[in-house]
């Protein structure tokens, strides 16, 4: 009988790392002054180091310019910059973050990327009521201490 409650207990908790599974995403992250931050895997087309980024005249300044990826034009948005920042050096750890949201492509310009994570969606907390940052959805805790902020992709493309 006691064989029957450890298989039965087993399979609850079979079936719970299943659920969790089903509840877990994968996101890339990567740092942008110093912050970290994660993009849904689902969105990113590829990540691209050394393209020429052609500067162009009124626009805002989050902007960077844009990129001719294979024949397709491609605007670059600078992460720092949309988020108030002070633009940062280039560095050959800097990269662009091709995207594509609801069938538009744009890139963000990131200092680096780190790694592909599984997030568990139930372990993400909505952003502070403080935070005036409408580019993050909400904020994960990492489990070396540190918070991951999730941005909304879909907020990059509506201005």
């Amino acid at each position: 009988m006691s064989t029957e409650v450890s298989v039965s207990a087993i399979n609850q908790e079979l079936d719970t790392l299943n659920m969790s599974n089903e509840l877990s995403q994968k996101y890339l992250l990567f740092i942008s002054d110093g912050l970290d931050f994660g993009v849904k895997a689902s969105y990113i087309i590829e990540i691209i180091t050394n393209h020429h980024i052609t500067p162009l005249p009124l626009l805002p300044s989050y902007i960077k310019g844009i990129i001719n990826l294979r024949g397709q034009i491609i605007p670059i948005i600078d992460i720092r910059s949309k988020m108030g920042k002070m633009e940062g050096e280039h560095t050959n750890y800097s990269c662009i973050i091709v995207l594509d949201i609801n069938s538009v492509m744009v890139g963000i310009y990131v200092d680096t990327v780190s790694l592909v994570a599984d997030i568990d969606e139930s372990k993400i907390s909505p952003p502070s009521p403080h935070n005036k940052q409408e580019l993050v959805n909400g904020m994960v805790s990492m489990a070396d201490g540190k918070t991951l902020f999730l941005i909304d992709c879909e907020k990059l493309v509506e201005n």
